[in-house]
């Protein structure tokens, strides 16, 4: 029998504060067993896309503490961006992927909605497959009027009452809960800033104006150009490269060209049979955004991934980097300060520290989960630089815009590797302890933990120093510099402690 395996795409209302989005990211990872497949942001949007994947019940409570953490973390009443929406935590997809029907997704959303509104009084619609109100199948008649229209209907009209929850709105909004099939989140930039010639071709290739089937699409401005913003819901009926040629025949009646296309998540492998990549003018694609080539990395064992990861860091492309590197050397300093203790628990001549070795055990694994996802964060915090630099500068204000994007961004890139420097250094304080006490056959371990921690202290430090470089007077990164070299000095004085410990236990 197949493995349950659940996909599962939030959409948060939030897609400029890198912060906020790795405290959501957070949330979900905090669910054992959960793998991220993809994640993107639009500042534009002001929108965040989270696809992960997992089995049923493991996914249901990675999308239940992230719409707990977005609604503490993101107000409503603050937002603002280009993209309808009605909630901290927008739209909540559940999509089926193998060994589970549609309906088992069906009741696994409903659950799930019936808990968000008891425990987090957050008002929830269920939509697409999982609706129970046949008018209510259409997300966008349920984001009719937005937030701002919503907060006085869903008091006042009867038909805006939600299916769960409480029919008041907090800062939190209201979150649409539901099961779809496979969709393909896709948008097409036009050569112009005319915002009337997006909202003119959206409204004709659209299904519910009379356009294509499948295909739903708004007008709007991102980046400085005017953007087709689609979701394809049935690609096997109406292809993606149908759809892009029906864009270019309708931009050239109106006299302009496509200046690129994007994907927002995965797309099945088959819905790009007949198409190239250089035909749908993609931008930035990569193979990881294929979902087959995500579900098979899940069958991976952990050494070949390990593999993946180096082959990742000795490619042409600028992530991941040191910082990333950095962090994976932290985690390999955790991996072994646990591997010590584990060698140290059970044994009769060690049995009068077991306790300290369980606790320390405990503080290591944590230790290491906090690092592996700071390898891929700190790759994160770089796309985030390099996406406010393509911002555009056609006048004093949107230079503006961008300087304080470019700024919030590096910051955000000092910042991860920070964290991964503090990580480190407290895994250092760990292998110290080890060496003095633990299993004395695997005091090499030890060492070889401490000098892992030593290097990723190093490697953080590297990469913070250079992204403080362009900060200078920037209050944050100075204050960021100054606990920096705190943390070098007390990993000089922890070095110098366990190179003692080394030599008086005969570790060298």
């Amino acid at each position: 029998m197949a493995k349950k395996l659940v996909e599962c795409i939030p959409n948060f209302s939030e897609g400029r504060n890198p912060e906020i989005i790795q405290k959501i990211t957070q949330a979900i990872l905090s669910i054992n067993n959960i793998r991220i497949l993809d994640k993107h942001s639009d500042r534009d949007h002001n929108r965040t896309v989270i696809t992960f994947i997992g089995e049923p019940k493991d996914v249901q409570e990675a999308a239940f503490q992230a719409i707990r953490m977005a609604g503490k973390l993101i107000d409503l009443n603050q937002h603002k961006g280009s993209h309808p929406r009605i909630g901290a935590t927008d739209v909540v997809p559940f999509v089926p992927i193998s060994g589970i029907s549609i309906n088992e997704c069906v009741e696994l959303s409903r659950n799930l909605a019936e808990r968000v509104g008891r425990e987090l009084q957050i008002p929830v619609y269920l939509y697409e497959e999982s609706a129970v109100i046949p008018d209510r199948k259409n997300l966008e008649k349920i984001r009719k009027g937005e937030y701002e229209i919503l907060k006085n209907e869903i008091i006042s009209n009867p038909d805006r009452i939600p299916d769960f929850g409480p029919s008041i709105l907090s800062s939190a909004g209201a979150t649409v809960i539901g099961t779809r099939y496979p969709l393909i989140a896709f948008n097409v930039y036009l050569n112009t800033n005319n915002m009337v010639m997006a909202k003119s071709i959206a409204g004709k290739i659209r299904e519910s104006s009379g356009g294509l089937r499948f295909v739903k699409a708004l007008g709007m401005m991102v980046g400085g150009l005017a953007q087709v913003s689609m979701n394809l819901t049935n690609f096997h009926e109406t292809s993606i490269f149908k759809v892009m040629t029906s864009i270019n025949s309708l931009a050239e009646e109106l006299g302009v060209g496509i200046h690129h296309s994007e994907l927002v998540g995965l797309i099945p492998r088959e819905a790009l049979i007949e198409s190239s990549i250089e035909q749908l003018k993609l931008m930035g694609f990569d193979n990881n955004q294929i979902l087959e080539n995500q579900l098979e990395d899940l069958t991976l064992d952990r050494k070949t991934s390990d593999f993946l990861f180096l082959d990742a860091l000795a490619s042409e492309k600028p992530t991941p980097g040191g910082g990333s590197a950095a962090a994976y050397s932290g985690a390999m300093a955790a991996s072994l300060v646990s591997m010590v203790t584990r060698l140290t628990i059970g044994k009769k001549k060690y049995v009068q520290i077991e306790a300290q070795m369980q606790e320390i055990l405990l503080q290591s694994e944590s230790l290491r989960k906090e690092l592996i996802e700071l390898v891929r964060e700190d790759a994160e915090a770089f796309e985030y630089v390099m996406n406010a630099f393509k911002l555009p500068r056609d006048n004093n204000q949107l230079e503006e815009i961008r300087s304080k994007a470019i700024d919030d961004a590096t910051l955000y890139a000092a910042k991860i590797p920070f964290e991964v420097a503090t990580a480190s250094l407290k895994t250092l304080a760990l292998a110290e302890k080890i060496a003095s006490m633990g299993n004395i056959n695997a005091i090499s371990d030890a060492g070889s933990a401490g000098a892992l921690a030593i290097t990723a202290i190093k490697c953080a430090a590297y990469n913070i120093r250079i992204n403080l470089s362009f900060l200078e007077k920037n209050e944050t990164g100075i204050a960021l510099a100054i606990k920096l070299e705190d943390i070098e000095e007390r990993t000089k004085q922890i070095a110098e402690q366990l190179t003692n410990t080394l030599k008086e236990r005969g570790g060298i």
